[in-house]
């Protein structure tokens, strides 16, 4: 499905063109080879080049240290492209971009200088490092802490579900600064760790690589940290005790990062379904014309675009410099449940091909469910809409 000439006319034309040329990509390189890569589980280090040398990794990143950065609408749109061929592409530039929007906000200027042109050309690629084995979505119940000693900080603890954690070479880390701080989240900050190779560095222990039913070829892991040393500086900013609210405006970045890989995987399964619909015949015609197929087709591409508007509503509400948690929070809940259910009804079009690992749909229907849980399940969600629904008060359009 083409972007709508609607959502075009809300990019610059130079962005129009990086959709397109992302869209080329997926359609040419990317899908001919993601089905083979996901089922041997291999790290697509090819198509992660690719993606590279066409900027990807610094669409986030403004000059002087990026040359391609695009507005928050148009990287979401980039994101879907990428999740249409293979969600795990797009999942490896989720929290690289996040900890770039990070370091651009809250980063020293020593910072921004010494990462952003490394990450813009993905050359330093980086993750976050939030969630612990036993905290799940209460990160202000954390237990991995960092102790000042000297002129380093001293960490210990763990986290898991770590994406990219072989891969990337810097990790925005949120431990407890202050454990005895009232309210918890006033002893949160955030480290930015550099690694030393895919062996981190003294004290970085990754552990394991996670088992997973989909989202394959970029790792998942834990990590464990026991008495690494990192320098003050390391500090995310000047100020300990400001990473919970520091981290909180990066999900809303993660959050329709996250949206958008839902959109990814509904569109590629409506258009395998919209393909299949039309050369499978039953009865003498093709399926579509069945009508149980046709309403499934109708319902399916509803829910895409109204996902995607609700996705759009909220990137181009952040870029406004306006609060977005509602909003995107919103928009991943929806945008998620709308990828989960579609992903199930092209299997019911496809009938018993979509079970079989010969079509793709099946992918996409154990690579959707990520998103529901992922970067905040969407209880969670429910939950900060509520908060700020009550806030606020109302949902007037103007």
């Amino acid at each position: 499905m083409s972007t709508t000439s609607t959502t075009s006319e809300m990019l610059s034309d130079e962005e129009v063109e990086i959709v397109r040329l992302v869209r080329e990509f997926v359609t040419e390189q990317v899908k001919p080879v993601a089905s083979e890569l996901e089922h041997a589980n291999t790290y697509p280090e090819d198509l992660i080049d690719a993606m590279k040398e066409m900027g990807i990794f610094g669409l986030a990143i403004p000059e002087p240290w990026g040359e391609a950065q695009v507005s928050l609408p148009a990287y979401c749109l980039v994101t879907e492209e990428l999740a249409r061929g293979w969600m795990s592409l797009a999942g490896a530039m989720g929290g690289h971009t996040v900890v770039a929007k990070l370091i651009l906000a809250y980063g020293t200027q020593e910072q921004k200088d010494t990462y952003l042109p490394r990450m813009a050309t993905g050359e330093l690629r980086a993750t976050m490092a939030l969630t612990e084995p036993g905290g799940g979505s209460d990160l202000q119940a954390m237990r991995t802490t960092a102790k000042v000693d000297g002129d380093d900080y001293v960490v210990n603890g763990s986290k898991t579900w770590i994406t990219n954690a072989r891969k990337a070479e810097l990790i925005a880390l949120m431990v407890k600064t202050d454990p005895e701080a009232e309210p918890r989240h006033k002893g949160v900050s955030i480290l930015l760790v550099e690694k030393d190779g895919e062996d981190g560095r003294e004290g970085f222990h990754l552990s394991r690589d996670l088992p997973k039913l989909g989202y394959k070829g970029v790792e998942s892991c834990e990590i464990a940290f026991d008495g690494m040393r990192v320098p003050r500086s390391a500090l995310l900013g000047t100020q300990e005790g400001v990473g919970f609210a520091q981290m909180m405006k990066g999900l809303e970045v993660g959050r329709l990062q996250v949206a958008s890989r839902a959109l990814g995987v509904g569109r590629a399964a409506l258009e395998d379904s919209l393909q299949y619909a039309q050369e499978r015949e039953s009865f003498g015609v093709p399926i579509w014309k069945h009508q149980s197929i046709g309403n499934y087709l109708a319902e399916m591409a509803t829910k895409l675009v109204a996902a995607r508007q609700l996705t759009l509503h909220a990137a181009r509400a952040f870029d406004a410099g306006q609060r977005a948690d509602m909003e995107a929070g919103m928009a991943k809940l929806f945008a998620s449940e709308v990828g989960m259910e579609i992903a199930l009804d092209a299997i019911r079009i496809h009938g018993g091909y979509g079970y079989s690992t010969e079509f793709d749909v099946e992918r996409y229907f154990r690579d959707a469910p990520l998103m529901i849980v992922g970067e905040g399940t969407n209880e969670i969600q429910k939950n900060v809409i509520a908060r700020q629904l009550v806030k606020r008060g109302n949902v007037d359009p103007v």
